[in-house]
């Protein structure tokens, strides 16, 4: 039997339920099945939907699509979201993700307006992650900007790469919004880097998710560095469809996404003299 030309990872490619809005959760399974992807990600928000468990489950069987991971309520808008206290929340997304059969629980650094919560982060993460066996993922973000001024928004700090997580999520749009090199982060990261949320952003001071490669991002070099590397973690499109005209054209853009993801997650295999293949 011929060798291999291409190597093709075990990481799975899955779509947030943050990409189909301001369409439902429930939407976000029919879209997922149709184009193909291999889960999802739910994202909880304000959907009731998105915050019930049996209603996800029912949703995973009706269409045969796996919840791969669950982002925490960690947003602005859903600070009052399965409880006000930060810890709750976490707790309940560990919950869910086991219920449900999700490896990863996404969770973005504190508010700095949070002050207990941004104290005890990163031990209390620890915590959390030696009584579960689903990964914590602790997801980069980026300085908040207005005009020339800079917020930093986040505690212990927005770059999470300072700080010892047993695992992370990288995020290709908040790289961009940040403007630190994305690449580098994952060298930083090394075999910590549980969970990629792929998207592509231009740099702008807004968070701007956009489908990859129509943006500024090492989108498809980073998706080629993990297929060499042997990535178990997930791939999840997280991108912002809102000025989608149609659902047609909502649809399109996820199916563009899933095409250069699928593309670009793959290695060229070439035989080694005297040996086996390498990449």
């Amino acid at each position: 039997m011929a060798e291999p030309v291409v190597r093709i990872p075990d990481a799975k490619v899955a779509l947030s339920t943050a990409s189909v809005y301001p369409e439902s959760t429930a939407t976000a399974f029919e879209i997922a099945a149709r184009l193909g992807y291999d889960g999802v990600e739910v994202m909880v928000w304000t959907d009731p939907v998105s915050q019930d468990i049996e209603a996800l489950r029912r949703l995973s069987d009706y269409h045969r699509i796996p919840i791969l991971a669950v982002h925490a309520p960690c947003l602005l808008i859903t600070q009052r979201v399965w409880s006000t206290d930060p810890w709750t929340k976490l707790q309940r997304a560990q919950a869910a993700a086991e219920k449900l059969g999700a490896t990863t629980v996404v969770v973005h650094p504190p508010f700095r307006w949070q002050r207990q919560y941004a104290r005890d982060f990163v031990t209390g993460i620890w915590r959390m992650a030696d009584e579960t066996d689903v990964r914590f993922g602790v997801e980069n973000m980026y300085p908040w900007r207005y005009r020339d001024r800079e917020m930093l928004a986040y505690a212990p700090d927005w770059d999470v790469t300072k700080e010892d997580y047993r695992h992370f999520t990288i995020d290709l749009s908040h790289t961009a919004t940040a403007r630190s090199d994305a690449l580098e982060m994952v060298d930083v990261m090394g075999d910590r880097l549980g969970h990629v949320h792929l998207a592509d952003g231009n740099g702008s001071n807004k968070d701007e998710h956009l489908v990859p490669g129509r943006g500024t991002q090492p989108c498809a070099e980073l998706l080629e560095r993990l297929a060499v590397t042997g990535f178990d973690g997930h791939v999840v499109i997280e991108v912002n469809t809102r000025r989608a005209m149609s659902g047609v054209e909502r649809e399109a853009d996820l199916a563009e996404a899933l095409a250069f993801t699928r593309l670009h997650l793959a290695s060229s295999v070439r035989a080694v003299p005297g040996g086996g293949p390498r990449p």
